[in-house]
């Protein structure tokens, strides 16, 4: 009796006083606040997943108690973690696609999204927003992510909303096919997309993307233009605030970006016919673009250079896909707010760096575009005061290259080593 009162005794101060641990990144160079200057020799001390402070200098593991790691990164450049605000995790655009929905099953297809994701993450994006997957399945690898059980990005997950016929709905198998595979939130008239948008947000959406416009992977000739009406765009949007969420539109035509703008929506992705109209919404509304130049230079490529696309999707790609770098530089230029965002999925999972380049090829500075990859995503998902800058109290999502990104934004493309919420995934 007298020993197993000792032993509880040590078990309940055990239990008051657990072990803490204390992890120390020595960063050579560290980007704590993208668009402010560098600094060189910091620390960036780190308990429980977050960041506790930012110090001067190099600061020895002896002046913590507890247990503590020290990381060393002194002839790195350290940044916060980047973040992909379009992606698909579930698939990858190629010749194969139609056979893979065929044959491959539900849970396999979840498999393939895990090593999607866990490739992004590999990249040095901490955290994505995937606006098109299989929902339930997207939910559960963003739940799985969350509760530690598999390894990948932090997911904001949306919910699919779209018009009979439109870009959102099955298009290119047949009528049996088509009757499987339709979304119940395949809505018509604002009153049925009321519903949609609810029923999105009952299972599980963390935002809604709608598609106001046609697509160009779409397999259908109805064209990029304007798809859903004002009145359905707005009650998509008046449900989505009504129940704490944003909508996302895609769209490519200038008309259908007016009037998802004109709706309230905040994001447009794509965009890839902004318009000195659209300029002006975007700056009214403080509405982000999402450019996804990576898609449109490689749905182009892949027009130009392989045979597996239909001819309906084929002139479509080569037409938006060489249109859209001209027209987000004038996007850009006139003052629209960017949020990083790749349409990964569509290109291949873990060249999500490649975005960068184009948008510096459009004229995008290379400050402003880590900018969009940090401060203005964690903006657009309404987590700034947990994310986008390396300072107290915010998650440690944490990423280092082998050179500074404002010299040679190519460095991006290999990231050596990635933190998540304080836990090391790579470190070469």
């Amino acid at each position: 009796m007298k020993a197993l009162t000792i032993a509880m005794t040590l078990t309940g101060l055990l239990a008051a006083s657990p072990v803490h641990a204390t992890t120390l990144i020595h960063a050579g160079e560290l980007l704590a606040i993208p668009g402010k200057a560098p600094t060189k020799q910091q620390t960036l001390v780190i308990e429980d997943g977050k960041i506790v402070e930012v110090r001067s200098g190099y600061i020895a593991a002896n002046q913590f108690q507890g247990q503590v790691e020290v990381v060393d990164l002194k002839d790195k450049f350290v940044m916060p973690g980047l973040m992909d605000m379009h992606v698909h995790l579930q698939f990858e655009l190629g010749p194969s696609n139609d056979s893979d929905a065929l044959k491959m099953s539900d849970e396999l297809m979840q498999m393939q999204s895990v090593k999607n994701g866990k490739t992004t993450l590999m990249a040095g994006f901490t955290t994505v927003r995937d606006v098109g997957s299989s929902p339930q399945a997207m939910y559960a690898q963003r739940d799985a992510i969350n509760e530690g059980w598999i390894d990948g990005p932090r997911i904001i997950a949306a919910g699919g909303v779209g018009i009979t016929g439109g870009h959102a709905d099955v298009s290119g198998v047949k009528p049996k096919l088509m009757e499987m595979m339709t979304s119940p939130n395949v809505c018509d008239g604002p009153f049925d997309c009321r519903r949609a948008t609810r029923n999105t947000i009952k299972y599980g959406a963390d935002l809604i993307k709608i598609t106001s416009t046609g697509g160009v992977l779409t397999d259908r000739a109805t064209g990029t233009g304007q798809q859903m009406e004002m009145d359905e765009l707005k009650e998509v949007v008046r449900a989505a605030k009504r129940m704490g969420r944003k909508v996302a539109s895609h769209a490519h035509h200038q008309d259908g970006i007016i009037a998802a703008l004109e709706a309230g929506v905040h994001s447009i992705e794509h965009g890839s016919y902004t318009n000195d109209k659209a300029i002006k919404l975007f700056k009214q509304t403080g509405a982000y673009l999402v450019p996804t130049l990576l898609a449109g230079d490689t749905v182009k490529h892949m027009a130009t250079h392989s045979e597996f696309m239909s001819p309906a999707i084929k002139s479509k790609a080569i037409r938006v896909g060489g249109d859209m770098l001209a027209n987000f530089e004038k996007a850009h230029k006139g003052g629209v707010k960017i949020a990083f965002g790749t349409d990964s999925g569509v290109s291949q999972h873990g060249l999500n760096a490649q975005e960068a380049l184009l948008m510096q090829k459009a004229g995008m500075k290379p400050m402003d575009i880590l900018v969009s990859a940090t401060i203005n995503g964690a903006d657009l998902i309404d987590m700034s005061e947990q994310l986008g800058t390396l300072e107290s109290g915010k998650y440690a999502d944490v990423i280092a290259l082998e050179r500074s990104p404002l010299d040679d934004l190519s460095t991006l493309l290999d990231v050596p080593f990635v933190m998540k919420g304080g836990t090391v995934y790579k470190n070469q």
